[in-house]
C-alpha cells in the first residue's frame, strides 16, 4: 500500500494518522538492537517502511490480524505516562501494555483519543487508569503520582513524554507565554513529576524521558522547544548519577522526525509535507518505531544503562 506524503500531510487529520499508525489495525513489530538484545514491539499488526520513490512512503502490511503478545519485559511493572494519549505516547502505552504493564495515562484534555489509548491497553489485558490535566501545574504533577500509588500501590517506570512547540520564524514572534508555557510543560513538569515519582521507587525502577534530535539539531524556527530538549538531555544525565546509588536508572529517547499531532498542528503545510525527508532514510518515522526503545530502556534488559540519551532518528547522527 502506498500513501503519498502530501496526501497524508493534506488529508489526514493527526490523530487519526496516529491512530491508524500506531494503533487502528496497523501496528509495527520493529527489532531494536541493543547489544545483543532483540526488542520487539509486539503490536497487533506488522508495519514495515520499506522504502521511498518520488515522495512516496511504501508501506508493506501483514495478513496477521491475531493480536499477538509482548515478551514479559515489563510483566507486572506500574507505569506512568504523560502525553500518553495519542503519538509516540501512544505507542509506549500500546507497548508497554502488551509486555505486561499496567498504566497511568496522564493527558490534557483530549478524551477521545485518551479513551482509544486505554481500550487497547486493557485488550492487551492490562489495567489502565486515565487523568487529564494540565502538567504546568506542579501540584497536578504531584497529583498524578499520588493517583497512581493510589490505584496501582506503586510507580516502577516514569515515562515523561507529554510536549509542547509551536514555530516561528523570529524571535521577535514569540509571545512571551509562550516562551513560558514551553518550559513549563517541557521541563518544569519532568521536575515536578520526578521529584514526586522517586520517593515511590524502588531499586530497580525506571526514569526514561522524550527528549529530541532538535536538542542537538536546533532549527531556527523552534528556540523554545528546542532550548527545553536541550535541557532534559543534561537533566537525564545529571538525574541518572544522582539516583544511581538508588538503583533507579534515568535515561532519554531523541527521537527524530515522526509523526505525531504536534505535526500539522504546529508546523505550516509546506514544511509538513517535506517532514522527514531530510533524514538519510528519505521519510519520517511513526510512533511505534519509537515505542521499542522506551520498552528497552524501562526493562531490566537496560541495567547498566543510565543517563544515556538514545536517538531514533532515521539515520541523522547525534555524537
Amino acid at each position: 500500500m502506498a500513501i503519498p506524503l502530501n496526501y497524508i500531510a493534506r488529508n489526514l487529520v493527526a490523530r487519526r494518522l496516529t491512530t491508524t499508525l500506531t494503533a487502528g489495525g496497523m501496528a509495527l513489530v520493529v527489532y531494536v538492537f541493543a547489544t545483543v538484545l532483540m526488542l520487539s514491539a509486539g503490536l497487533q499488526k506488522t508495519l514495515v517502511a520499506t522504502g521511498q520513490d518520488d515522495n512516496v512512503v511504501v508501506i508493506r502490511r501483514s495478513s496477521q490480524t491475531e493480536v499477538q503478545s509482548g515478551f514479559g519485559r515489563l510483566q507486572d511493572k506500574v507505569a506512568v505516562i504523560t502525553g500518553g494519549d495519542s503519538g509516540i505516547g501512544r505507542a509506549i502505552a500500546i507497548a508497554f501494555a502488551r509486555e505486561g504493564a499496567d498504566l497511568l495515562i496522564s493527558y490534557l484534555d483530549e478524551h477521545d483519543d485518551a479513551n482509544e489509548t486505554a481500550r487497547w491497553v486493557k485488550e492487551a489485558g492490562r489495567r489502565v487508569e486515565l487523568m487529564p490535566g494540565d502538567v504546568r501545574d506542579a501540584a497536578h504533577c504531584r497529583a498524578i503520582i499520588a493517583r497512581a500509588v493510589e490505584q496501582f500501590g506503586r510507580v516502577d517506570i516514569l515515562v515523561n513524554n507529554a510536549a509542547f512547540q509551536n514555530v516561528r520564524q523570529n524571535i521577535e514572534d514569540i509571545p512571551d507565554e509562550e516562551w513560558t508555557r514551553t518550559f513549563a510543560t517541557n521541563i518544569d513538569a519532568l521536575f515536578h513529576l520526578c521529584k514526586a515519582a522517586v520517593p515511590h521507587m524502588k531499586p530497580g525502577s525506571a526514569i526514561v524521558n522524550t527528549a529530541s534530535v532538535n536538542e542537538d539539531k536546533a532549527p531556527k524556527t523552534l528556540i523554545p522547544y528546542s532550548a527545553t530538549k536541550a535541557a532534559i538531555a543534561n537533566f537525564t544525565a545529571s538525574l541518572g548519577q544522582s539516583l544511581a546509588e538508588r538503583g533507579i536508572r534515568v535515561n532519554c529517547v531523541a527521537p527524530g522526525p515522526i509523526w505525531t499531532p504536534l505535526i500539522p498542528a504546529t508546523m505550516p503545510p509546506e514544511q509538513v509535507e517535506k517532514f522527514g525527508q531530510q533524514t538519510p532514510m528519505k521519510r519520517p518515522g511513526q510512533p511505534a518505531e519509537v515505542a521499542p526503545v522506551f520498552v528497552f530502556l524501562a526493562s531490566q534488559y537496560a541495567s547498566y544503562v543510565t543517563g544515556a540519551l538514545y536517538p531514533v532518528t532515521g539515520g541523522t547522527p547525534m555524537l
